[in-house]
């Protein structure tokens, strides 16, 4: 497997999807563009370019978002901004009186200057009333996904474990980089 490395500022997030990709992965701090789009695909399209751009080497970046029906896909991949200005309580009230239910979508893309590559994976779920403001990573709280009677950020750990990695597409871009190096 060619040497990848990850676009992210989370050095817990590398070491996870390095044991998972069985693979040793370097991961890099990049300040990247953030484009404004509703359109994950185009965000990471955007982010995995100017990655590469900046490094020079096969890179992969991935980007979040947690769909809201009644909202109509927000607050979508801008969850991150709700996050950092609202309480989970006030994003939760968003839907009072309104379907709860709710999509988690990720995108990993991975270029390495001629090979461009995207993997999507997601989960449904629904959104609690009343989320508990600690534990979880990011909107991990804010999501009881299908199946579950807790939100992410209260899970088993095995049940976490496995959940993300349905959610995040880290696994279809393991399988695409093995049978590329064969």
């Amino acid at each position: 497997m060619d040497e990848v490395v990850f676009i992210t500022g989370n050095q817990n997030k590398a070491d996870y999807v390095a044991r998972y990709l069985g693979h040793p992965v370097k991961h890099q701090k990049v300040n990247l563009d953030e484009i404004q789009s509703m359109d994950l695909h185009e965000i990471v399209r955007h982010k995995v370019r100017q990655a590469y751009a900046i490094v020079q080497k096969p890179v992969m970046v991935e980007d979040a978002a947690l769909e809201f029906t009644a909202l109509g896909g927000l607050p979508g991949p801008f969850i991150k901004f709700f996050l950092e200005k609202m309480s989970l309580q006030d994003i939760a009230d968003l839907l009072q009186g309104k379907d709860r239910s709710a999509m988690t979508r990720c995108v990993v893309g991975y270029y390495d200057g001629k090979d461009e590559q995207y993997f999507e994976g997601s989960l449904p779920g629904r959104v609690p009333e009343h989320p508990v403001e600690a534990g979880g990573y990011g909107f991990d709280p804010l999501i009881i996904l299908d199946g579950f009677d807790v939100p992410r950020s209260e899970m088993k750990p095995e049940d976490h474990d496995r959940t993300y990695f349905e959610i995040k597409p880290f696994g279809k871009l393991k399988e695409y980089l093995e049978n590329r190096s064969k």
